[in-house]
């Protein structure tokens, strides 16, 4: 599949030096910055809030890919797209089902694109009736909470069951142990959108790391 978004996760930046880490993804040709904001009760860690999300909108030059990895992310829909969101991804395991096409018009409310996530023991049949009303699905292939954990590959075998029911235009993405090798396996199965933390900001040549995602 051609044109892959290719979403650096900038958990695996140097945060004493983010504005640098930022640029050398964007001059690298990142197409958005992956924003993983967790809140030490839906996943086990604490990263990313506003503040620093509202900071980095200030230097970014790409859209900011915005993963909501919290409880009750109805209540910072408003926050984060004030402070310069322009993808906001929830999931679907955080709220009740009976919620969730509301909580996809509240972030659309604010002209920002919506997206739902998956963790890797939830069926992608879950998610089919929601898929319409949908600008992007995240597959994670990790359990979400920390960087640098193994591709698991059989969560990669819910994409082409989420393409096949899934508007055309939807994007596909893929975040977990995602890298040229990995980045394959999920663009053959329907992926075209990769994000990648540890291959990317570890890679002697940043640029390199990118190309081979978008070629993967």
């Amino acid at each position: 599949m051609s044109d892959i978004i290719v979403s650096p996760s900038i958990l695996s930046a140097d945060f004493a030096n983010l504005e640098r880490d930022i640029k050398k993804v964007e001059n690298a040709g990142a197409d958005w910055l992956h924003i993983d904001v967790m809140d030490g009760h839906f996943v086990p860690n604490i990263t990313i809030g506003v503040p620093v999300t509202a900071s980095i909108k200030k230097i970014a030059r790409v859209p900011l890919d915005v993963h909501l990895m919290i409880e009750n992310p109805e209540r910072y829909i408003e926050p984060f797209a004030n402070a310069g969101a322009d993808i906001l991804t929830f999931h679907y395991e955080a709220v009740d089902e009976n919620k969730i096409q509301q909580v996809i018009k509240q972030i659309k409310s604010f002209g920002v694109k919506a997206g739902l996530s998956i963790k890797p023991k939830t069926s992608p049949e879950k998610i089919i009736k929601f898929l319409p009303y949908l600008d992007l699905v995240l597959v994670m292939t990790v359990e979400p909470g920390f960087g640098g954990q193994a591709f698991m590959e059989d969560c990669a075998e819910k994409l082409p069951v989420i393409r096949a029911n899934a508007p055309e235009s939807l994007i596909l993405q893929v975040d977990g142990g995602i890298n040229d090798k990995t980045g394959r396996v999920c663009t053959e199965r329907g992926a075209n959108s990769l994000v990648a933390g540890n291959y990317i900001y570890k890679s002697p040549d940043i640029k390199l790391a990118v190309t081979s995602l978008r070629c993967a």
